[in-house]
Order: C-alpha cells, then structure tokens, then sequence
C-alpha cells in the first residue's frame, strides 16, 4: 500500500479505460481542474448517493471549468449499468489492477465486520489546471461532500 499523496504535489500522470468507450489519459486534461473521486463499489448505496451528488452538480462544477472523474475497480460493464440506471454524466474509470488507486494512495487496508481485506477507501484528489493536487479528502462521508469540493473548486478558480 502506497502513502497518500498530498496536496502540492504533481498528480502521477495514468490512462484508464472509461464506460463511455474511451481512453482517459490524465495529461491531456491540462488546462482544467480536474475532481477525481475513488469509491468502492457500484451501485452501492453509499457509492451511489456520492455519484447522484456528484452528478446534479456536474453543470455548475463545468461552469468553473472543471471535469468530474469516477474511478472504482469494477469493470467497464459494472459502470455501464450503473451510469446507466442513474444518469450519470460524467465518465466512470476502470481501475480493474487497482494500480491508479495504489498511485494515489486510495488503495488501502479496510475493517468490516472484523475482517481485514484490501479495497478502494472513498477519497477525492481535486487537481489544478497545471496538474498539482491542491486538495485531498481521505475516507469520505458521502453527505455534503459533493458541496465541499463544489466550494473547493470554487475557491481554486477565483469565483
């Protein structure tokens, strides 16, 4: 398990597959602040009411430039369904090897019900227009987190 990475620090550059049939390549969204989200599982509840949010705050988070990205270890299949059944308008990452997570530190030992297993643990990296972390949030509570990083992003463009 990698460290977290910290704010200041230049995000590490990654391409993944998304549910909408192309290859995200990190580097090539220079020039706009990028919010990256880690969760668990799809079609979850907590996973889903954090991409519900994250979702109905989509237009005002582009107004400020920005792109939203999911990303989860589930299969390009398993993100179709879920995009689908609940309208998501941003593209979902298959991180399938988990080796973005790891890279991002999101990749962590978990506790449930007493047993120990290794999973994505909820987080999200907002990433300047130059590509530098400027704000992390470890181990997430779903609600009010979309409005924390909206608030975030806002404070990151002047507006």
């Amino acid at each position: 398990m990698a460290d977290w990475l910290e704010e200041g620090v230049e995000a590490p550059d990654f391409k993944l597959p998304s549910d909408t049939g192309e290859t995200i390549h990190l580097k090539t969204l220079r020039g706009r602040p990028v919010v990256l989200y880690f969760y668990p599982k799809d079609d979850t509840p907590g996973c889903t009411r954090e991409a519900c949010a994250f979702r109905d705050l989509k237009a005002e988070m582009e107004k400020l430039g920005a792109v939203v990205l999911g990303v989860s270890a589930d299969d390009l299949e398993s993100h179709k369904k879920f995009r689908q059944k609940y309208n998501l308008n941003f593209p979902l990452l298959s991180d399938v090897d988990h080796k973005v997570a790891e890279m991002f530190g999101a990749w962590r030992e978990k506790v449930r019900f007493g047993k120990k297993s290794l999973g994505i643990q909820r987080s999200t990296f907002l990433i300047d227009a130059q590509g530098v972390i400027r704000k992390v949030w470890k181990n997430v509570k779903v609600d009010g987190h979309d409005e924390q990083v909206l608030k975030a992003l806002q404070e990151l463009v002047g507006k």
